[in-house]
């Protein structure tokens, strides 16, 4: 869990402009997440969130107006923080080939998941608002577009079907990892290797595949 939320992404009616309110915000959302993992998503009301923060109601209105807000925001802080680390391997992609780069990307989102109590907690429950699944559908939709840039930047040959093939991987990928950490916070061992084992076999037929 991790107390850093960038403010100026975040999907907020109103982002404060004052640095003493911005880090009120923040202090609210670190709270927000406090509560998310240590007592579930049912707890989470504004006056709940309000109270672990040590601000009034009132203020933390002007920002979070109710539940449904204060899920959403988290959620996409937790979305956004996935993006940032495919960013982060889509460069170094760039620089240097990996000799296994399932096992690499694979193994990158497993320490996301054991890092993000607050993601693990939100995506578990029932909670999810329409506008947060709408979220993570788009989500989906970027992460599985850099895994293309990724593979092709690491020699995969581009196609026709590759567009096609991130996106099944991509699916494949975040369906087991889910799997795999639905009730262990350090995933399922066996699980993940499977789901490794899956992945590259699924790379090895598209590679043979596109060479034809």
């Amino acid at each position: 869990m991790t107390d850093a939320f960038d403010l100026d992404w975040a999907g907020l009616r109103r982002i404060p402009q004052q640095a003493r309110s911005r880090e009120r915000l923040m202090q609210v959302l670190a709270a927000a997440d406090r509560i998310l993992v240590a007592e579930g998503p049912a707890v989470l009301t504004t006056t709940r969130v309000a109270e672990e923060a040590g601000v009034s109601v009132a203020s933390l209105y002007q920002y979070l107006p109710d539940r449904d807000a204060i899920i959403e925001t988290l959620a996409e802080t937790y979305l956004h923080r996935l993006e940032n680390r495919m960013n982060g391997l889509l460069r170094s992609a760039g620089q240097r080939t990996w000799s296994d780069p399932v096992g690499i990307l694979f193994d990158a989102f497993v320490d996301a998941y054991r890092s993000e109590d607050g993601f693990r907690a939100l995506w578990f429950s029932r909670s999810l608002t329409d506008a947060t699944q709408a979220a993570d559908r788009e989500h989906k939709r970027r992460m599985a577009e850099m895994l293309r840039q990724i593979l092709m930047q690491q020699g995969i040959p581009d196609s026709l079907r590759l567009d096609v093939v991130a996106r099944s991987a991509h699916l494949v990928a975040d369906t087991m990892l889910q799997e795999a950490f639905r009730t262990d916070p350090d995933g399922d061992a066996a699980l993940i290797e499977e789901a490794k084992t899956i992945l590259r076999g699924y790379l090895r037929e598209y590679l043979a595949t596109a060479e034809l």
